[in-house]
């Protein structure tokens, strides 16, 4: 609750009960007024020019209203004040954290709490169920689906939409040695996250297999977190060099010549971490003074070691009906070799889809 405040020249400062004040300038109070003259109600867009508001604009009057929820201030352009509730208040005024109820995790700690049941997805609580294995460790397997594109793009659809890439929107795919990518092998896949030639790499990634007359070929997840927490605790400098150094990432093959470069840890103004991107598969050739370089291939040496120990890699092999969903932002995939046949079905979806329904489903703020 607000407990008092003081109009100040050029801001103002509020007292909130059991919390540090806040000095919040007046431009960016009087941008923020949320009345029929400011804003669209109906679109949640701004109407304010924001250009025209003036520089010596000034508070000249304020009140707490009920019982400290409410700051009413009256400006110097305008004759009707203005309201903004504590909880706006205070949601802007401290590092908000992007991420809550993240666990990571090693192999150790996955047991049955990924499983969702397909049948039960237009379940409000199951379909909850499946966003929040999804934010907590990063990824899920939906059973019992019907082995076949509709499946995918029912879940697909619940989330966001399908997402069209250089494979496509929805895909199939089995072992297949004229494609330009070692996805289509039968050899031992290795973790990685995908696109990272993307500039805006896919967020969800979606893979239900088919059919399965093999032996072998375990899908593999690993939480890019909780090598990153490793390598934070017990290789700063590691760690340090993998958040600085941008890795290019390159796609030739199909008819494009795709590229992009970025952070194996990309993080935040907060220092998170938003984004684990590797795929040594796909790295190009970097460009750095010498020192750098060996600095880098330290990193990423002791980064991959991590990442293919049997510690981080939670393995399964995917039977016909079985969906499984990842955050390729933070989720490294992979998948043992195998012989026979195996068919898989699947489709991407962008990150700020599943943010977005993460938030109207209040799985983050």
């Amino acid at each position: 609750m607000i407990k008092n405040f003081k109009l100040k020249k050029n801001n103002v400062e509020i007292f909130f009960v059991n919390r540090k004040s806040k000095i919040y300038p007046n431009i960016w109070l009087r941008d923020h007024i949320k009345n029929t003259e400011n804003w669209d109600f109906r679109t949640n867009q701004r109407k304010t020019f924001t250009a025209n508001l003036a520089s010596d604009l000034k508070a000249v009057k304020g009140k707490i209203l009920e019982n400290g929820k409410l700051l009413s201030i009256t400006w110097s352009d305008s004759s009707s004040p203005a309201k903004y509730s504590h909880k706006f208040l205070l949601d802007n005024s401290e590092k908000k954290q992007l991420k809550k109820n993240i666990k990571p995790w090693i192999s150790r700690d996955i047991k049955n709490q990924i499983y969702i049941d397909y049948n039960k997805i237009d379940e409000n609580k199951n379909f909850l169920n499946l966003l929040e294995s999804l934010h907590k460790y990063g990824f899920a397997v939906i059973k019992n689906c019907k082995p076949n594109l509709k499946s995918v793009n029912k879940i697909a659809n619940k989330i966001g939409y399908v997402r069209n890439s250089i494979f496509g929107g929805l895909w199939t795919f089995e072992s297949d040695n004229k494609k330009a990518d070692s996805a289509y092998s039968q050899e031992e896949l290795r973790p990685h996250t995908d696109s990272t030639y993307s500039n805006d790499a896919p967020g969800l990634q979606l893979l239900l297999c088919c059919k399965y007359n093999a032996k072998g070929g375990a899908s593999i997840m690993v939480d890019g977190l909780s090598i990153a927490r490793e390598l934070k605790k017990n290789h700063q400098k590691l760690f340090k060099t993998l958040t600085e150094i941008k890795v290019k990432g390159k796609y030739l093959g199909d008819g494009v010549d795709l590229e992009a470069e970025r952070p194996v840890f990309r993080l935040n103004n907060n220092k998170e971490i938003v984004q684990v991107s590797f795929n040594n598969y796909d790295r190009a050739p970097i460009d750095l003074p010498y020192k750098s370089t060996l600095e880098f291939y330290n990193a990423i040496k002791k980064f991959d070691q991590l990442a293919n120990s049997k510690k981080y890699q939670w393995r399964h092999i995917l039977r016909p009906g079985e969906l499984l969903i990842f955050n390729n932002w933070r989720v490294m995939h992979g998948r043992g070799s195998f012989s026979g046949k195996r068919k898989m079905a699947g489709c991407y979806i962008n990150k700020e889809d599943f943010d977005s329904c993460c938030r109207m489903n209040s799985i983050i703020n």
